[in-house]
């Protein structure tokens, strides 16, 4: 059996490493492409959009995919609720990798949101708002006039900011608590903006927060397709088994 495997998260690369040892089981990983330096992956690896819903439609069955495993991030929505489709209405077995999301606790300020815009409705003028989010959804924070915006992004900045007020923050995960209290120190962060995208490796800018006090806006997940869903990698491996 061919799988593709959507990857661009922890999990999809630790899949990934344990796949090569399932008998019956050949895999391509399909990454984006939204990182131009990603990390290496022991599988065949194929990277960038499909070009739409009938391109990958010809792609699975030019490339004789058998089974899709989806393990993207929480929040890529679109490729999420597109591949589930397809998959149905071609019959193709389909499952999600979802890390369950974060929950608040003793010490944590947060408030959730719904949508991005939702986010000026919180923090007061004056305010420095530091950006968690990626940049995917930065004009969605257009209307947070009249304070400091800092978008942290990996790579470096293509364009201006787009729009007045805010300025981009480059740096590489992971970063410690430790790295994450020191850096919101140096630039005065009043709020922490923050994607629910649950998991360990991203957590410590929600923990330094906790440790200093600061208020939290924590963007709900997007409703997910009804499908197959597994919260661990150890799952989605037993399903893959169990197909193959």
């Amino acid at each position: 059996m061919k799988l593709l495997l959507l990857a661009g998260t922890g999990e999809a690369r630790r899949i990934a490493e344990a796949l090569p040892g399932i008998a019956g089981v050949e895999v391509v990983a399909s990454l984006a492409g939204g990182t131009r330096v990603p990390a290496r992956m022991p599988v065949p690896v194929r990277s960038g959009g499909f070009g739409g819903r009938e391109r990958f439609v010809d792609y699975l069955t030019a490339e004789g995919i058998g089974a899709v495993l989806d393990a993207t991030h929480p929040f890529a929505i679109d490729m999420t609720r597109r591949t589930a489709g397809v998959c149905a209405e071609m019959g193709l077995p389909y499952a999600q990798v979802l890390r369950p999301g974060w929950e608040p606790g003793p010490g944590d300020r947060w408030t959730f949101v719904e949508r991005e815009e939702e986010v000026a409705g919180l923090v007061p003028e004056g305010a420095t708002v530091f950006l968690g989010t990626g940049t995917k959804e930065l004009d969605r924070f257009a209307n947070l006039q009249g304070r400091e915006v800092i978008c942290r992004r990996i790579e470096t900045p293509g364009a201006p900011f787009p729009f007045p007020g805010g300025r981009f923050l480059q740096g590489r995960p992971p970063f410690s608590v430790a790295e994450e209290k020191a850096l919101f120190a140096e630039l005065g962060v009043d709020w922490l903006v923050v994607k629910n995208s649950g998991g360990d490796a991203s957590r410590s800018k929600l923990d330094a927060a906790r440790e200093m006090g600061l208020p939290v806006a924590l963007i709900n997940r997007p409703a997910q397709p009804d499908a197959i869903r597994f919260e661990t990698e150890a799952e989605a491996l037993d399903w893959i088994r169990g197909l193959a």
